[in-house]
């Protein structure tokens, strides 16, 4: 009996504990993975997943609260419900399904599938093993089977991985993304936004789809069948610009909808298609994204294109131009059309766009560099020998404009901006200068720096016009000149600069003497003046004198023809008496005029006669003078009797001589003491003293 009951309350005991074993708390969040220990059936495929009673793990989850499942046939082990996180993707790994066709690297999606809750949809769905397409949104929470699925997201893995790789062994909880070859940020929403000042947009490189055609670098949509249609309608370059830069990422979610993607069309490897500013849900295994500038087109530029993608070239240039092909937009090579002010996602892997100033272009030849641009940074000072080699340093400045229409040539011939300062216009212009300093002399050079520079502009402006560039001005800034030089300049300055101080002195002083006679002038104005008003009222005296007489005359006349008359009538009886008196006294002073006449003609002869006598005793005197005194001192005597009957005083009262008592000196004693007693005659000027030297013994 004893043993009946030890028996029963064993048995009593076992069944307890197993009651207690095959009842299972699942929690709020949770699933129960059950595994079947004990089955008639086994699993025929590859699948861990048994559908059909099969031991394994079973497809049927056990939901939250209490759950039997009879311990030891089955064994329950619970799983957290799958959680994404806010800002993170969770990517589903499928570990049940039919194997993907070779090639492939992610499971075909249906509709059907939904969010992978329901493993047996799944299955009987014709889902795939492998990398799933779509992605868990943020704030999913799921019961997702964690044999079926393993679900990745940023911090978690979520499920049992039945793979036998070492990585994805032991504890769970210990595995992350990496042991599936990602990072926690891959697996975070990718979001596309300014970078401080700096515009971005998203280049797309797809993972998976058909193979690009042959020649081509990027997928696009529809190829570029839409252009072709365009350019049979005659749409404009403009127009298909836009098209170009648009993007078709509505027929598929920005890729977000990769099965879309790929139904589309979609090709593996480049997109044409960036993305824009947004946030976006992309599944890491499938898309990767790099974040590049946008294309920013300043007023003052336009951006010359070059297409790495589109239609073969057709060149539009014409045979004439033979550095490059020049074809409309959509085709390869460089596009006739530049963009124009604004911003475009234009993609950098597709197409390169170099940026050419339209506004006057500074560039200087010189230590400094422009601040609007870099591309004077690599010009230096011209260095250059004169004739007779002095060597100058040379800043200069030269101003080119590249016309927006012009653009796309220049570029296509000298292939960027940089290369037009640094391979064209540097050798040119080092090149000109250096050749004409080699021409002349030094100091020619900085006489005619004007004519230097106006040849140098000239000469650049025909040398760039063959590069569709204009040139707009070319200015010698500063000369460095040799010490030598210097000096000699400098001494010649201070000449020049002397002498024009001099000069400037001497305008001074003719300043001067023009003033003081403007000043005399103006001291005299008042006598000037009052000396005029005297001739004024002179002149106005004058005038009334001479109305005066005028009328007086008038009177006169008028009496006087009055009396002319009276007398007129007396003077003819007048004159007959005077006429008879006129004839007698006639007579009578005709006859004294003759007596008289004969009186003077004999007065006359008598004069003449003692005249002549006086002369020739005159001259018989003189010579008889000359014979006794000699010629000189008869000249003498006559010069001191001139001067005696002119009365002047003009010889001494004390006569010297040499006392060898000559006749000569005896005469010109008389002759002094002659004049000594006559007033002297002051003439202006000291009396005259003759003095006679003693002759030699």
């Amino acid at each position: 009996m004893v043993a009946l009951l030890i028996a029963i309350a064993v048995l009593v005991v076992a069944v307890v504990a197993v009651l207690g074993a095959s009842i299972v708390s699942i929690g709020p969040a949770q699933v129960g993975l059950v595994t079947k220990r004990l089955a008639r059936r086994r699993l025929t495929d590859d699948d861990p997943i048994a559908f059909h009673g099969e031991a394994g793990y079973q497809a049927e989850l056990l939901m939250p609260g209490l759950r039997f499942k009879l311990w030891p046939v089955y064994a329950v082990e619970r799983f957290p419900w799958v959680l994404v996180p806010a800002g993170e993707i969770g990517v589903v790994i499928a570990q049940v399904g039919h194997p993907l066709p070779i090639g492939n690297k992610s499971a075909v999606y249906k509709s059907d599938f939904g969010n992978f809750s329901n493993v047996r949809t799944f299955i009987e769905g014709g889902g795939q093993k492998g990398v799933q397409r779509p992605v868990l949104t943020p704030g999913t929470l799921l019961p997702i089977h964690p044999v079926g699925f393993v679900v990745l997201t940023a911090g978690n893995v979520y499920g049992k991985p039945v793979s036998r790789n070492p990585a994805l062994m032991g504890n769970r909880h210990q595995i992350g993304p990496e042991a599936f070859g990602l990072t926690p940020d891959q697996l975070r929403v990718t979001v596309i936004a300014p970078r401080g000042q700096q515009d971005v947009i998203g280049i797309v490189t797809a993972l998976e789809g058909e193979p690009l055609p042959s020649g081509d670098i990027a997928s696009r949509l529809g190829a570029y069948a839409d252009v072709v249609t365009m350019e049979a309608a005659g749409a404009a370059d403009a127009e298909i610009i836009e098209v170009l830069l648009g993007n078709k990422n509505d027929q598929h979610n920005n890729y977000q909808d990769f099965q879309r993607f790929v139904d589309a069309g979609g090709r593996i490897g480049l997109q044409h298609d960036p993305l824009l500013y947004g946030a976006y849900l992309l599944n890491p295994f499938l898309v990767q994204v790099e974040l590049v500038p946008m294309l920013v087109v300043k007023q003052g530029e336009v951006a010359v294109v070059k297409a790495f993608v589109g239609l073969p070239t057709l060149d539009t240039s014409g045979v004439e131009f033979k550095f490059g092909s020049i074809v409309s937009p959509g085709h390869r090579g460089i596009w006739q059309e530049p963009l124009r002010t604004g911003k475009y996602p234009i993609n950098p892997r597709c197409y390169a766009a170099e940026v050419v100033p339209t506004s006057i272009l500074t560039l200087n030849w010189a230590q400094a560099v422009s601040q609007a641009h870099n591309l004077d940074s690599q010009l230096s000072p011209i260095e250059g020998k004169s004739r007779e080699g002095f060597v100058f340093r040379i800043d200069l400045q030269v101003q080119i404009h590249v016309p927006d229409t012009k653009a796309p040539k220049v570029i296509s011939m000298v292939g960027t901006m940089q290369n037009l300062v640094n391979e064209v216009l540097q050798s040119a212009v080092g090149n000109h200068f250096r050749n004409t300093l080699q021409g002349l002399e030094a100091v020619r050079f900085i006489e005619t720096r004007d004519e230097v520079q106006q040849a140098a502009l000239e000469a650049i402006s025909r040398y760039l016009s063959a590069y569709e560039v204009e040139t707009r001005g070319v200015y010698i800034q500063d000369v460095e000149f040799p010490e030598e030089l210097v000096e000699v300049l400098t001494q010649r300055e201070i000449a020049k600069q002397e002498k024009a101080t001099f000069n400037e002195q001497r305008e001074a002083q003719i300043a001067r003497i023009e003033v003081e006679k403007a000043r005399g002038t103006a001291d005299m104005q008042g006598q000037l003046a009052s000396s005029q008003v005297s001739v004024d009222i002179n002149r106005n005296q004058a005038s009334a004198r001479a109305e005066q007489a005028r009328g007086e005359a008038a009177y006169v006349e008028t009496v006087a023809r009055a009396d002319a008359a009276k007398v007129e009538v007396l003077g003819k009886a007048e004159a007959t008496k005077i006429e008879a008196i006129g004839l007698a006294d006639a007579t009578r002073v005709r006859a004294m005029g003759s007596a008289e006449a004969t009186r003077t003609e004999a007065i006359g002869l008598a004069q003449a006669k003692a005249i002549e006598a006086q002369g020739i005793a005159q001259a018989q005197g003189f010579e008889a003078q000359k014979d006794a005194l000699g010629e000189g001192a008869t000249a003498l005597v006559a010069v001191v009797h001139a001067i005696a009957e002119g009365g002047l005083d003009v010889m001494p009262d004390v006569l010297v001589t040499g006392g060898n008592g000559g006749s000569l000196e005896g005469l010109a004693a008389t002759l002094i003491d002659t004049f000594r007693h006559r007033p002297p005659v002051a003439i202006g000027a000291d009396p005259v003293v003759i003095a006679v030297e003693p002759a030699a013994t």
